[in-house]
């Protein structure tokens, strides 16, 4: 898909260089699918300590350890 953008050069240069990547469109790739990737984790931390488990909840009986 082509798309026009109206991008920040020096952000684009910086990260361009800082990646070693050898275009700036594998440039903003990979800058997006971090950001993709960042953004998924931190959704899943956001959900630590939020489920609830049964008191009675024994994992080592249902996994046959004593």
């Amino acid at each position: 898909m082509v798309t026009e953008l109206a991008i920040n050069g020096a952000l684009l240069e910086r990260a361009f260089h800082l990646g070693g990547l050898k275009t700036e469109n594998e440039t903003v790739n990979v800058a997006l699918r971090e950001f993709i990737e960042k953004r998924a984790k931190e959704d899943l931390i956001s959900l630590f300590n939020t489920v609830e488990y049964d008191e009675d909840y024994d994992w080592k009986q249902l996994r046959g350890r004593k």
